[in-house]
């Protein structure tokens, strides 16, 4: 089954609701209205409710199960069961005049939604740059029982297959540790795709081909890796040809369980891996569904300030499935 049909079973009739601060952009409107009109979730659009009811009249958007709301017009009671909560999730980082003021920016608000269980899960980002909805998320959200860092994923469809390549959004320079826990946070996430996962640690080396700190880096990520998730495959270093093509793998990498056929790859830092998913977008004619964020208490997904309608609309999808 296509990915985005068996998304769309999977979260179909369970009413789940994700908020979007930034309700007034047309692409978020867009998304919404269809979301909502094929009964997959409940948007809740955040902004100026007039601005947002007069673009969608304008557009022909039919906003009928899409819950409006505008902060700056929200209730005295509610502005200060919002603005305690988040004094208090804060424990004396921030006063309540700081707090106060970071509420006025919707992506605070939108992600108190979720931590106090009002909104299942976030999507941001069509007009804020990734650390605006990032931020509010390690603060407020914050990370899964023995995690330590969030990472940002892509989901690649060309025809069935199916990819995740991690780390492409957030973390710049990992260390073994952390190289080792985006592989492991990677695996489980390619399951909920329904992916099997084969997960290769990239690198420019494959087996100790080349020597460098670099190398040495992924070699020890690769066995921190192994012994955290012993029932996954996982291997490495690998470079990108031994990953993915098996006559390659077979002279590099003879009797590597996921040589020649990885589905996860785990890039050693952020500009490799940003680089890279790019490449299989735009020149190998993938599907680029993401940012997505994995390693957090709810699910929060980062969107592409480039994105369209059709990217907003697959991303709260995505995004919803991960709430169920």
């Amino acid at each position: 089954m296509e990915l985005f049909d068996s998304l769309k079973q999977k979260i179909s009739g369970l009413n789940k609701t994700v908020v979007l601060p930034e309700g007034e952009d047309i692409r978020i409107i867009g998304a919404a209205s269809r979301l909502a009109s094929e009964k997959l979730l409940q948007p809740i659009l955040l902004g100026d409710v007039d601005k947002i009811k007069a673009t969608a009249k304008e557009k022909g958007f039919d906003l009928a199960g899409v819950k409006l709301a505008d902060p700056t017009k929200a209730s005295d009671d509610e502005k200060k069961k919002m603005l305690d909560a988040l004094v208090a999730r804060r424990k004396g980082k921030n006063t309540p005049e700081q707090a106060a003021k970071m509420l006025e920016d919707p992506n605070y608000w939108g992600t108190m939604l979720v931590y106090l269980g009002e909104a299942d899960a976030m999507v941001s980002g069509a007009i804020h740059p990734t650390g605006d909805t990032v931020r509010p998320a390690l603060q407020i959200i914050k990370t899964k029982p023995g995690v330590k860092r969030i990472s940002g994923y892509f989901i690649l469809l060309k025809g069935d297959e199916r990819l995740i390549f991690a780390d492409c959004a957030i973390n710049i320079d990992l260390d073994a540790a952390g190289m080792a826990e985006v592989a492991v946070e990677s695996a489980q996430t390619a399951k909920k795709y329904d992916i099997d996962p084969k997960v290769a640690m990239l690198s420019f080396s494959t087996k100790g081909s080349a020597k460098a700190d670099q190398v040495t880096k992924v070699q020890e990520a690769t066995k921190l890796a192994q012994e955290q998730a012993p029932d996954i495959a996982i291997d490495g270093e690998l470079q990108f040809d031994a990953a993915v093509v098996p006559e390659v793998a077979a002279s590099k990498a003879p009797g590597s369980k996921v040589a020649g056929h990885a589905n996860v790859f785990v890039f050693p830092e952020l500009e490799a891996g940003n680089i890279g998913y790019k490449i299989a977008q735009r020149l190998g004619g993938y599907e680029a569904v993401g940012p997505l964020l994995q390693g957090m208490n709810a699910p929060v997904s980062d969107l592409s300030r480039g994105c369209n309608e059709e990217d907003v609309y697959k991303v709260a999808i995505v995004t919803a499935a991960q709430a169920v």
